[in-house]
C-alpha cells in the first residue's frame, strides 16, 4: 500500500491546496493532509477549523485522510509509515526553498522522498497568505477559496459572500 503525506499550514484551504490533494490522493492508495501545529503563530482558523474544512472539501475522496501534527514532519511520516511527502510548486522560488527542505527530510529520514507536483496555472498565484491579505483589504475571495471557508469566516464576524469583511 503506497501512502503519502501532504504538509502545509492549510489556513486557509485554498483551491490550490484542493487541486494538489486530488491529484495526488489518484497517485497513492491513501493520502494523509497533515495539517501543522504552530503554537508560535496566530491563524486565521484553529487547527480544529482547518481539519473540519480539509475533511469537509474532501469528503468524496474517499482516500484521504486528514489529521493535525506538530514537531518534526519526518516524525509524522514515519509515524503514518508514509512513502513519499507531497509538496506543491508554484514557481522556480517555491522550488529553491523547497529543494533544501526536501533533502534535510530525506538526511533525517531516508524513507522521506518528496514529490512535488507543479500547481494548475490556473492556481499559481493562489497562496493562503495572499488570501488572508486579501481578506484584510476587504477584496473578494470567492475565487480563491471554497464557499466552506467563507461561511466560516461568516461566524467569526460580519462577512458577506465573498469573504469581505461589512
Amino acid at each position: 500500500m503506497s501512502r503519502a503525506v501532504f504538509p502545509g499550514s492549510f489556513d486557509p484551504v485554498t483551491f490550490g491546496h484542493i487541486d494538489l490533494i486530488k491529484r495526488a490522493a489518484s497517485v497513492f492508495d491513501e493520502l494523509i493532509v497533515g495539517i501543522l501545529v504552530n503554537s508560535q503563530k496566530k491563524g486565521l482558523f484553529t487547527t480544529e477549523e482547518r481539519e473540519m474544512l480539509i475533511s469537509e472539501v474532501t469528503k468524496n475522496i474517499g482516500n484521504v485522510k486528514v489529521t493535525s501534527f506538530d514537531g518534526l514532519l519526518v516524525d509524522f511520516v514515519k509515524l503514518n509509515e508514509a512513502d513519499v511527502i507531497i509538496r506543491g510548486v508554484r514557481s522556480s522560488l517555491d522550488f529553491e526553498y523547497e529543494l533544501p527542505l526536501a533533502q534535510g527530510n530525506r538526511k533525517l529520514y531516508e524513507k522521506a522522498d518528496t514529490m512535488f507536483l507543479l500547481t494548475a496555472p490556473e492556481y499559481s498565484f493562489i497562496s493562503s497568505s495572499a488570501v488572508k491579505e486579501l481578506i484584510g483589504y476587504n477584496a473578494d475571495i470567492s475565487d480563491y477559496v471554497p464557499i466552506e471557508v467563507i461561511n466560516l469566516l461568516k461566524t467569526k464576524g460580519d462577512y458577506d459572500y465573498a469573504g469581505r469583511k461589512i
